[in-house]
């Protein structure tokens, strides 16, 4: 059974519980810190791609964070981290918010969405791999592992190498 999750962007109050999310989600503050510093980070922060799943009384329990980076020249978003408190994986609230996110990443205009993650969820959203679009990371990864999205089918995914923001370290 599924429940109804309440998504939403985030809100200056919400910042300690997305903090605790991750904290909670993750086995070190490796994804936490990230979020604090990629929210710190002007070139790679936008304003309304970071959102939040809650249930009916307001509790947070997950969160999706599109940050800006580019696949060659093109700008882009990277999505990650995602995160739910893990009572509450598997009951749709990460989905919850990675489509909130989607959504008002494509309301905002944006096209294209990478994300290196589970292979086996990330599909499920849209999302293909990567190299068939020749698009490629600067480190080794699993070639399932990163994946693309194009937001509007009038503008498919572009090739080239991606350039995450400088919190990612990559």
């Amino acid at each position: 059974m599924s429940n109804s999750w309440i998504t939403r962007a985030e809100t200056g109050a919400d910042i300690p519980a997305i903090r605790e999310i991750n904290l909670a989600a993750f086995p070190t503050a490796l994804e936490a810190d990230l979020v604090d510093a990629l929210r710190a980070d002007p070139a790679a922060w936008i304003e309304g791609l970071s959102l939040v799943a809650g249930d009916a009384n307001g509790h947070l329990v997950g969160h999706a964070l599109l940050t800006r980076c580019h696949i060659g020249d093109t700008p882009a978003l990277c999505l990650g981290p995602v995160a739910v408190r893990p009572e509450q994986q598997k009951t749709g609230a990460g989905s919850a918010a990675v489509r909130a996110a989607l959504k008002a990443a494509k309301d905002a205009g944006e096209r294209h969405v990478v994300v290196l993650g589970h292979p086996a969820y990330y599909p499920r959203f849209g999302f293909t791999r990567a190299s068939a679009h020749g698009i490629g990371v600067t480190i080794d990864v699993p070639d399932d592992a990163l994946m693309a999205i194009a937001l509007d089918a009038a503008h498919p995914l572009p090739g080239g190498t991606v350039r995450y923001a400088a919190p990612f370290g990559i």
